[in-house]
């Protein structure tokens, strides 16, 4: 990966906080709990040298260590581009990366952030696919109400707060438009994270041959009922640790296989939800860097032959 960054060095070393920590702050992130209750169960964590301090610190993200590739970047070019979505909001914007020389018909990946909001880890991502050849759109669920506010806590709340119904009309528009795009060679991969994870898998249900490709990290299954209509291969992300979204996969799984999808699943042994994010402590780097091969390695197969 290019420009890696280890963030290990400023935050919490990840063997040192517990956990029940890193659940809490699962259950505190997915709206299970709310920030209260989490930083009070945070502060009864009687462990040498963790204070509330640390634990918060090391825990809630830090989106300046999480840049690895630069906006300023001479291989890519960033921008925003809007595209409409009749069936949603009526329209969206996406922060829109193309290689900064595009020879010849290039493949494009939509890129798919949390539940929180397009933030600057997820933009980073999409400067990455761009870095290494693809073109890149990563929409803003939150635009119709002004976009990614500048932190977490807001953007999740403004998303809880939206029409999920037409959000993922508004990310299949999306996917439609970067299907289409002048620079595209026509095949469409998606990556997405946690809700965005979701995102992928409701895609490949729904899109049938029109996705080509789709790689979920640590995201639940589409509803059960659509599951039978997925076509596209994908290549799933799971990690050990996280058992919320684990709990769904022996089902997903059955249903994959009954449906004749083509698929593969990464397990990581060690990692919690969230292990690619790397502004946290959750991030583990290992892992982070061998699932994102593997993601670039499963674009380049499937949407460059």
């Amino acid at each position: 990966m290019e420009n890696q960054k280890n963030n290990g060095a400023q935050a919490q070393p990840l063997h040192q906080i517990p956990q029940e920590a890193f659940d809490w702050y699962d259950e505190y992130a997915h709206g299970l709990i709310d920030r209260r209750t989490f930083l009070t169960r945070l502060s009864g964590l009687a462990v040498a040298g963790l204070t509330l301090s640390v634990l918060t610190s090391s825990l809630l993200p830090n989106y300046a260590k999480a840049e690895q590739v630069s906006f300023n970047d001479p291989d890519i070019h960033a921008s925003y581009a809007k595209f409409p979505s009749p069936q949603g909001h009526g329209e969206g914007q996406g922060y829109l990366v193309t290689p900064a020389k595009l020879d010849a018909k290039t493949p494009v990946v939509l890129v798919i952030h949390e539940n929180r909001g397009l933030n600057p880890y997820v933009k980073d991502v999409a400067r990455r696919l761009g870095k290494a050849g693809f073109i890149a759109l990563a929409p803003d669920a939150l635009y119709p109400l002004g976009g990614y506010p500048g932190n977490d806590d807001e953007g999740r709340s403004m998303q809880r707060s939206m029409d999920r119904a037409k959000i993922e009309q508004d990310f299949i528009a999306a996917a439609n438009f970067l299907k289409n795009h002048e620079s595209g060679n026509g095949k469409l991969g998606a990556v997405g994270f946690c809700f965005g994870g979701y995102i992928v898998n409701m895609l490949a249900a729904t899109m049938g041959e029109d996705l080509n490709a789709g790689v979920p990290f640590y995201g639940t299954p589409a509803a059960r009922e659509l599951r039978k209509n997925i076509t596209a291969p994908l290549q799933i992300q799971l990690a050990e640790l996280d058992k919320r979204v684990n709990a769904s996969w022996p089902e997903y799984e059955e249903d994959l296989k009954q449906a004749g999808a083509e698929y593969t699943m990464h397990m990581y042994q060690g990692a919690n939800h969230g292990f690619h994010n790397d502004s946290t402590s959750r991030y583990d780097e290992k892992s982070a860097e061998l699932a994102w091969q593997r993601t670039v390695d499963f674009f380049k197969q499937h949407l460059t032959a």
